[in-house]
Order: structure tokens, then sequence, then C-alpha cells
């Protein structure tokens, strides 16, 4: 079922995506995998396709389209049971960074070359000691003549290893809290100081490039701090909405190809000499991922056209994040379940799918960070005037 949003050419785009992720993905997954990351030459021939930064203009080397368009990349990627984790924060959160927040000859120097897949992009929040409390980042950046001096560490950083272009977020002023808080553009190519101590084990995305960061004493030039000093607080928050949807759109695609290989699978393998589908539990549980995948699509939808109309808030975001990743993981529970003994074998991709869909409820914001977020909104900020009492007469 294609998004009710797509229009001839996010279908077009969308098909060459699909194409490129089948013939030039599938066939180096295993291998990417046992590697821990993606190779370069991906990127490379993707951005030769126009794939990556869909969204940035032409004079920036983009694809001169939309937001969308860069969805329907990431749709394509994830639906093909490649983690789409690398590429979109490749693709689509750093350049938006670098696009709303850095200087012309930043920009004109490094996003062309990111649309090429010849440099490859990151974003370093996370800390061992902090992760979804961007507030309490310790990395710190201190001003030096026309230099910042960079000092700190980070962990969990997706293209980590093999990025060239890190937006890293450090404090600028310890004292003040999220209010210091700054971004600045690291670029890695023989920088003295950085260094990746190593690439991290995970339970799924294996092949999903991640590792640990560390900046000692790195001196990047003050014209790579995106914005203004202290901004990088309101500009993280701004980028949010966005990222959010991502999980949306990667869950969905997930959930979509999660019951059409465990239908595809149920209608054949048999059990008591009939195909399983044909009891009724099995056939009632597809029934309920169905639905779901139903229900998914038709939401993403409606939200990826109200993040088109500006009209996607924060509450809406966290809500969205929340209920996608814990009906990715609810169906996945559900399809490797149905395949048996054979589901948790990695030869079945479901295998796979179960263990990436564990990750969406933690990164883009832990799940019960969306629960606080959306709970202050439900918080009454003032009393209530009790309610006027029954007219006589009437049931109480």
């Amino acid at each position: 079922m294609l998004p009710g949003w797509f229009e001839e050419d996010h279908a077009a785009l969308f098909e060459t995506a699909s194409r490129f992720a089948r013939e030039r993905g599938l066939p180096a997954l295993e291998r990417w995998r046992r590697q821990r990351r993606v190779d370069a030459d991906f990127f490379r021939e993707g951005g030769r396709l126009g794939l990556w930064c869909c969204a940035l203009e032409e004079d920036l080397g983009g694809g001169g389209g939309g937001i969308a368009h860069d969805f329907a990349v990431i749709d394509a990627i994830a639906r093909a049971g490649i983690s789409p984790a690398p590429f979109q924060v490749h693709s689509v959160i750093v350049p938006a960074y670098l696009r709303d927040y850095g200087s012309p000859e930043l920009k004109q120097r490094l996003l062309p070359a990111m649309a090429r897949g010849e440099l490859i992009g990151a974003l370093a929040m996370t800390e061992p000691d902090t992760g979804s409390d961007v507030q309490a980042i310790r990395t710190t950046a201190r001003r030096d003549g026309d230099h910042y001096v960079l000092n700190g560490a980070k962990t969990f950083i997706t293209n980590g290893s093999i990025a060239g272009v890190i937006v890293v977020a450090a404090s600028t002023d310890r004292e003040a809290g999220g209010r210091g808080l700054s971004l600045f553009v690291v670029e890695t190519a023989g920088l003295d100081g950085f260094s990746v101590p190593r690439v991290l084990e995970k339970m799924g995305h294996h092949e999903s490039d991640t590792a640990e960061l560390s900046l000692v004493d790195v001196r990047v030039p003050a014209v790579n701090l995106l914005g203004t000093e202290g901004h990088g607080f309101a500009m993280l928050k701004k980028q949010l909405p966005t990222e959010r949807l991502i999980v949306a759109v990667t869950a969905t695609a997930a959930i979509e190809d999660m019951v059409r290989e465990t239908t595809a699978y149920a209608n054949t393998r048999k059990t008591f000499g009939r195909p399983l589908i044909e009891h009724q539990n099995v056939k009632f549980r597809l029934a309920e991922c169905a639905t779901t995948a139903f229900v998914a699509r038709t939401t993403l939808d409606a939200c990826v056209t109200r993040l088109l109309t500006g009209d996607l808030d924060d509450v809406a975001a966290a809500m969205t994040k929340f209920w996608f990743s814990e009906a990715e993981q609810k169906v996945a529970d559900t399809c490797l379940q149905i395949h048996g003994g054979y589901g948790y074998m990695d030869e079945y991709s479901i295998s796979h799918r179960y263990t990436a869909a564990r990750a969406q409820r933690i990164y883009g914001g832990a799940n019960e960070i969306m629960l606080e977020i959306i709970g202050r909104s439900l918080t009454r900020t003032r009393p209530v005037a009790e309610p006027a009492p029954p007219a006589r007469g009437m049931a109480r």
C-alpha cells in the first residue's frame, strides 16, 4: 500500500530507491552486518541516483524537492529490510541543520558532497551519562581566537566511524544549562584530537555503524558554529518533529512488510495437516496485525500532511513517535511467534525486524520521554471551576 501523500514524482523516486536497495543493498547485506557498516560505495552510488538530500535546494547539490521526497527514499530502504538509520541521519537529519543554520560558505562546501554521497553525515548528541536529557550534555566548547576547542565523549552515534561531517552538541556555557548548548560542524578528515575508540556491538541494526567518539582539544573553526552560541537546544527542538516522524515512516514500512511476509509464511507453512492460516488463533492474530498496518498507514498519511503544512507540533510528534514504535514492536513480536522456531533464526528477516523494532522505542527520544511530553500537555495549569449541579429532577 503506497502512501496517500505520494504524487507522481514521489512514486518514481520510491521505485528507484526500491530497485537500488534490492539490487545493490540486499546482496551486500550480510557482509555489511558482519563488518558493522554500510559500504562507502553504496552511499556514492545512491548519490549518483539522486537519492540523498532530496529536500535540499538544487544550488546546494540537492534534489530541489521536499521532505516527502526524503521520506519516500527512507520508506523504500526500510521496506527492503535494510536498516534505514545510516541514511536518514546522513540524508535527512544532518543536512537540515547545515541548511538552516550553517554559513553560506559552509553549506556550499559540504552539502553538495553529502548529496553525492562522498561525505557521510552524523549527529552527535548522546553521551555516556546523557541520553534523552540533552540539557545535561558535558562536552564543552571553548572559544580560542578564530577557533573553538572541543573536549568530550559521545556514544551511540550512527555513522560515527565513517562520517566525514558530524554535527556535535557541546556546551559553551556550563552554568546556563540548556541555554548554553551550541552546535558545531566537525570535519573529521585528518583532525587532531578526534578519534573513534570503538564501534559498538548491538542487538540489531548490525549493518548500521554505531560508534563512540572522543574529542580531546579538537580545534574547530569558529565559522563551523551553527547559528549562534547558546541556541543549540532551540535548534535541536525545532528539528525533533521531523526526526520523530521518520520513526513513524520506518515503522509503518516495517509493519507492512512483516504482515506481508508473515501472511505468506502462514499460507504455506503446515501444521497438523493444514496451513497455519487456517488455525483460528493464527488467523485472528494476523488480522490484528493487518489492522494495525492499515491504521498505521492511514495515520502516517495524516501526520505527513500535518508536517508539510507546519501543523505537526511537539506533542503530536511525540504521540506519533510513541504509538508507531510501540505498534511496530507488538507486530514484530506477533509475527515472530507465528514463525515459531524459524522466526528466531537469523536466516529469516523477521528475526532482524524484531531486534530492529526494539531500538525504535529508544532512539529519537525514549518513549518514556514522549509520554512525559504528552502528559505535560494534559496537566491543568490553572484551577477549573466546579461543575454546576444538575438541574432538579435529573439523574445524579
